[in-house]
């Protein structure tokens, strides 16, 4: 709870969702080992960000999708209890079916209506092989999948990167690219600092814009693409530096 005059407040709510690609083309040159080291290397500086913004309560889960799509970390769990079980590659790349779990569990209920717009992240390295049109447009016919912060980011050259482009649904901000572990590194740990510290600011809570990051601060030392504020708008009331895709450099290529 936070003290204000007058009496306390209660943190809002705000939701991290990983949405994980998990088909047999994650198994090859260690993507998905890569993508679980990411994600547990992420974690405490996520839980830093949630410390210093007590006007939110972040809630994380993940859902991996191959052959079908199933809740790998189904529970909302407090950021500061997170732990990361490794995912495991194997099957096809069932993203449209991943998507219409998302777009259930935005339903108010269980949402509420008081919290903050959750932030989605989408990581892949392939093409959908069901309907994600199907998926995508269940997730946008929820309230609050409308009004997510929706990221993505393209594991090696195979990625679909226009339907990633379409989950985002912001002209200014790409899906970023991980050509190699340290990148993807990067963009998970932009993602859990950046992006998570604009969605929990205050400013996010009462309508102004929140500046997550700098420029100097993007993955790979990228430039924003939206103009002298070095901002893009992803939701109301938040406003994130855009990173450029940075190409692998690493020894590792994807």
């Amino acid at each position: 709870m936070i003290r204000r005059p007058g009496g306390e407040l209660a943190a809002r709510p705000l939701h991290l969702i990983w949405i994980a690609d998990c088909s047999g083309s994650m198994g090859s040159d260690g993507k998905i080992q890569a993508l679980n080291n990411a994600v547990r290397e992420a974690i405490p500086h996520m839980q830093q960000v949630a410390d210093e913004n007590p006007n939110a309560r972040v809630l994380v889960r993940a859902l991996a999708f191959a052959s079908g799509a199933q809740w790998h970390i189904a529970q909302p769990t407090p950021v500061a209890d997170f732990k990361w079980t490794d995912l495991k590659a194997g099957g096809t790349t069932d993203m449209g079916r991943s998507l219409t779990l998302v777009a259930e569990e935005l339903r108010i209920p269980p949402m509420t209506d008081r919290a903050l717009p959750p932030v989605l992240v989408l990581i892949s390295d392939g093409q959908p092989t069901d309907d994600f049109s199907k998926g995508l447009a269940a997730l946008m016919a929820e309230p609050w999948g409308k009004k997510a912060v929706r990221i993505a980011i393209a594991i090696g050259d195979d990625a679909d990167l226009e339907v990633l482009q379409r989950f985002i649904g912001h002209p200014e901000l790409q899906p970023l690219q991980a050509n190699n572990p340290e990148a993807l590194v990067r963009h998970i740990r932009w993602v859990s600092t950046a992006v998570l510290q604009g969605a929990s600011s205050p400013a996010s809570q009462t309508g102004a814009v929140a500046l997550a990051g700098s420029l100097g601060g993007a993955p790979g030392g990228g430039t924003a693409t939206s103009g002298s504020s070095g901002a893009v708008a992803l939701a109301p009331g938040l406003a994130v530096a855009a990173p450029l895709a940075t190409p692998g450099t690493g020894a590792d290529v994807w």
